[in-house]
């Protein structure tokens, strides 16, 4: 993960953000056939996206369930996030296709997404002796103080 960034920290990134949530479910460990071929789409696309420095995926994190995982990704905007989802040359759609046509009748795995978009100036970050993480990540950290010694403050409110 790294090193600690000693002190209270926030997050550099200000700009506009869309926060999404992906995430795999297992609902029938038993059917691998059906569920292993959903659960390897997903590193693929994430290998894509991060060769491309444009393609407006902004960092990821990865948090493995006992049924499945979740990934919260950070996006500039979600015309981007659009963008990549509906590309038919790109790896998700025809993932996406091939989960609906093969894995999505039978319910041995369930799949879902929740996006938030968040305008900027509205995320409040506090990382505290931490290593970077999140949307710390993104653009690295700055002392609490650069951003606002409250939460209020940093959220400009």
């Amino acid at each position: 993960m790294g090193d600690v960034v000693e002190g209270r920290q926030t997050a550099a990134y200000d700009g506009e953000l869309v926060v999404f949530l992906i995430g795999l479910r297992i609902n029938s460990v038993r059917r691998v056939k059906e569920w292993w071929p959903v659960a390897r789409a997903m590193g693929p696309m994430l290998r894509e996206l991060s060769k491309d420095k444009d393609s407006g995926l902004l960092g990821v994190r990865t948090l493995p369930t006992w049924r499945g995982v979740t990934l919260i990704q950070y996006w500039e905007s979600v015309e981007k996030l659009q963008a990549f989802a509906n590309d038919d040359n790109r790896k998700h759609r025809p993932a996406w296709v091939a989960f609906f046509r093969n894995a999505y009748k039978s319910g041995a795995t369930g799949i879902w997404h929740e996006t938030y978009v968040v305008p900027a100036g509205n995320t409040e970050t506090v990382y505290g002796n931490m290593p970077l993480l999140g949307l710390g990540r993104v653009q690295g950290v700055v002392p609490v103080g650069q951003r606002g010694d409250t939460a209020a403050e940093r959220l400009k409110s």
